[in-house]
Order: structure tokens, then sequence, then C-alpha cells
């Protein structure tokens, strides 16, 4: 029996070109959103040459301990990993730093800590994955020390980190592919992670806790935002969880759990204006208190290494000791016009600036980042949520900067890293001045700017690691100076090139 056609439209049998058309079209805006995460993952594929993985300076080695101490040792007492390392990188600053006298906690005789646990509970996979695959290679007979020192440990780590940055490039051109097109989309999330210091921290400096907490804030504010209105209970565990993981990796980054407070607080006045409509209070209370305890249970890992590493379940002093909860250096930290504390705060002589003017400011060392800023205005009509949400996150993470008033400027650092979790934020206020400013420009100069964004961040990144003493740089942009290295960067460059993809041991120390 011949089934009957009447499920199928009428115009699809006397039109068979609709048909045809209707697949095409589907074809093209399929293969259009694919074409952005391609992009992006051949991209981080072509870039991998460069990557330079090992465990070298204080900082890395901080985040990193926590793994090889529990494995090896079953404790957080860090003198021997400290020791080993300092051996390993003498030229680092561990001896001169973590081995002080004055780092050692009174209240517990072990030596501090001031990174957070995050970054190594994300890394633990991949660092447990490499110690079977260590000890296996033993038991072959391959000489590899199952030490968690030898370069298969140090090595899964940085390229956990360079992948978990990956991934929160994905989700950030899954939310901004929600605002924009594709166009507009791939063009941004590439632009600010190739302008901008994210892509140090992806591939140079990579066992920094940037990329993960990229990652991490990135599935944060895309789960708030995607599962708004009417949140599920399965939403609000899954945004407690990815809260409490973020706030781990770096601390600062638990100010984004703001944004959910807020949110709550909105719900609750609109309950309180009009009763009858919407949901109930009551209804509010229970996601929320569910919210609060798993973000709570979520953080015990945290907690429980500042009881054993300072006596008390708080951060080390050396963290609570730089806040100036005025913020002396907020506006220092996108552009340091006058880096002296702002007149309204008032601060000791440990605040007053040691830096030069026009030399540490976030907007300075990535131009990219002002137009972003300026694209967000453009988002206040098409979701208001989201642009509150994002301004909001953003001011608090400069407020929380220009907070540690004795560090804000982070000389020895390359680029306002500090800033790089808010790369979710740039992307989406840039996707739309793109996406409004094409129709009238075209792409062709949308992408020549890029480029020279590209090119700008590039550049620095090349003056700070090869091309000039690297302290040099770091301590700050040095005008006029910097204009000549950034045009001799090209040219310095290719007389390099070989060393830079083929041999960079003779480039860096622990390569």
């Amino acid at each position: 029996m011949v089934p009957p056609m009447a499920d199928h439209h009428p115009a699809d049998r006397r039109h068979p070109r609709r048909v045809l058309r209707h697949l095409i079209d589907s074809t093209t805006r399929l293969a259009g959103d694919a074409s952005g995460p391609l992009a992006i993952l051949v991209l981080a594929l072509v870039l991998l040459p460069l990557a330079t993985p090992r465990v070298y300076a204080t900082d890395e080695v901080q985040y990193y301990v926590y793994l090889r101490s529990l494995r090896f040792d079953g404790d957080l007492n860090f003198a021997n990993e400290y020791r080993r390392f300092a051996e390993l990188n003498p030229n680092s600053g561990i001896a001169g730093s973590l081995l002080q006298p004055n780092r050692i906690r009174a209240a517990t005789g072990l030596y501090g800590n001031i990174a957070p646990v995050g970054s190594a509970i994300m890394w633990a996979p991949w660092f447990l994955l490499a110690d079977a695959a260590t000890h296996a290679a033993a038991w072959a007979g391959v000489p590899i020390a199952a030490d968690g020192y030898s370069w298969p440990y140090l090595v899964s780590v940085c390229y956990a980190s360079m992948a978990y940055g990956v991934l929160g490039l994905l989700l950030c051109y899954r939310l901004v592919r929600r605002l924009v097109g594709t166009f507009a989309a791939t063009t941004s999330v590439v632009t600010i992670w190739l302008a901008t210091p994210l892509v140090f921290y992806m591939y140079v400096q990579m066992p920094f806790a940037h990329a993960t907490g990229f990652f991490l804030t990135s599935a944060f504010l895309s789960i708030w935002h995607e599962s708004r209105p009417a949140r599920s209970w399965r939403a609000w565990v899954a945004l407690a969880l990815v809260g409490a993981l973020m706030t781990m990796t770096r601390e600062q980054l638990g100010l984004f759990l703001a944004i959910p407070l807020v949110e709550a607080l909105g719900g609750y006045l609109r309950w309180l204006r009009h009763p009858d409509r919407g949901t109930g209070w009551v209804w509010l209370l229970r996601r929320h208190i569910v919210f609060a305890g798993v973000l709570f249970i979520g953080l015990t890992p945290q907690l429980a290494a500042y009881q054993v590493l300072n006596g008390a379940p708080r951060p080390a002093g050396e963290v609570s000791g730089k806040l100036n909860l005025c913020s002396p250096h907020a506006i220092d930290t996108l552009v340091d016009y006058d880096p002296r504390p702002t007149r309204w705060c008032v601060a000791d002589a440990q605040y007053l600036a040691r830096t030069p003017a026009w030399s540490r400011g976030a907007l300075l060392w990535s131009p990219v980042l002002l137009p972003a800023l300026v694209g967000l205005w453009w988002l206040r009509r098409r979701d208001a949520g989201l642009f509150a949400a994002l301004i909001g996150g953003f001011a608090l993470q400069v407020y929380i900067n220009g907070a540690f008033g004795t560090t804000w400027h982070l000389s020895g650092a390359f680029g306002f890293r500090r800033l790089i979790e808010c790369t979710p934020i740039f992307v989406v206020g840039l996707a739309m001045l793109i996406e409004r400013a094409r129709p009238a420009l075209g792409r062709l100069p949308l992408l020549a700017l890029a480029v020279a964004f590209v090119a700008w961040n590039a550049g620095l990144v090349l003056n700070a690691t090869l091309f000039n003493d690297v302290t040099q740089l770091r301590r700050g942009l040095s005008w006029p100076e910097l204009w000549r290295w950034q045009l001799e960067a090209p040219l310095n460059l290719i007389g390099r090139l070989g060393e830079l993809l083929f041999d960079r041991c003779r480039l860096l120390e622990n390569c």
C-alpha cells in the first residue's frame, strides 16, 4: 500500500526548487555556524609549535606543587618541592621568595602558598594521566623518572591550561553567536584572543591560572546567560559548581558571583512590587538556597587548604595585606596617565606609584580593548540584563585590581594579565561593534584593523621574550623606544625564526 502524501507540504510537491533552496540555505547556515569554531581550532593548532611547556617561576610553581605534593608526599608541606624547583631553575627567584623564612606560617610551621587550588583541581586529570603513562613507560623500560618533576608531568599541566583556553574561546563564540552573525563572532573571538595577553598565557607562560580561569569564567557566564529567565535546578547546581571552581582558580574571579546575587535581589524586589505575578518568593528562595549550599560545598577544598597552610580558613596575609578597599589605582588599571593614588582615596606610602605614567594601563598594552568596551553600548537594547551583567562584572574586576594598591601595575608580568578573565566581555563588545560597523565599512577594513591590533600584541610578545631585555619591557611600556622596538620586531623575527620554531631551548631556561 502506497503511503499517503498528506504528511508532506503541498508546496514541496509543486515546487521542488523550494525544497532544494531550503536544503542549500540550511546547509550554508550550518556550515557558517561551524566555520567559526573550526577556524578557532585550526588556529590553535597552527600556534601549537610556539608552545613553551615548562614550570619555571614562582607563580607557576605555586600553582603546580599542590598536585606534586599530594600525589607523592600525601601532604601540603611544599618545602621539598620549592627546594627542588629552585635547583632546577636557579635564576627563577624561587629561593629568594618562596624559601624565605618569612614565608613560614607561624601557626602551622609550613611554607605558604598564595596560589589557590583551582588550577590544580582542573589539571588533576591530565596530571594523573601523565603519572600513569610515566609508570607504564618505566615498566616498559623507558627511563623517565616518575617523580612529579620529569617532563611528562610538567607538560601535561601546560597543555591542560592551553586546552582549557581553547575551550574558553569556543564558549565565547557560542555566547556571542547568539547576538551576532558568524563573521562578527569569529572576527571578535580571534582578534581579542591574539591581540591581548591571553595568547601569551596560553602558549608562552602556560601553567599560570589565567587560561584555566578564562575557561571557567566563560562557562559561568554562558550557563548564567543561557539558563535565563527560569533557571532549572540543574542549571543552578552547575552555576554553583563552576562558580566555586572559578573562585578557587583565581580568588578575584569570585566577584563574578555578584551577577547571580544581583539577579536574585532583583527577583525578590519584583515579587514585592507585584506579588501576584510570576513566581513566588518561596520558589526563588529554594533555588537560591541550593545554589548557596552547592557553592559552599564546592569551595571546601580551598577552605581546607587555607586551614592546613595558614591555620585558618582564609587567605594568607600576603594577599589580604595588599588590599585597600577604596581602590586607589582603579583608573590606572585602564590608563595610568597619573599613577598616583586617586584623590578621594586615602593611601599611605606603600600605595604610592613607582612606575612612570603611561606605562602599565590595560588599554595601552592592548588597545583593542577600547573599541571592545565601546561596543558594549549597543548591547543595552538588545539584552539589557546581559549588558548590566558584563558591565558590572568588568567594573568589579577593575575595582579589585586597583584595590591591590601595591601590585596593581603588575610589573614583571607580560601585559595586564588580571583582566584576561574578562575576555568574554571584550568579545561580546567587539562583536557588537563589528556587527554594527560592517554594513558601512565592509569586511576588509574591519579585518585590516583586526590585523593591526594583533600585530601590535605580537610585537610586544616578541620584544618581551626575545629581542630586548625581558625585564625592561615587563617593567612597563617605555616610550618612545617602544615604537622603534615594534617596527624592528618583524625584521628581528626573520633572523631568529629558526630558533623560535625549532630550537627554543636556546632561548629559554628549563625548556
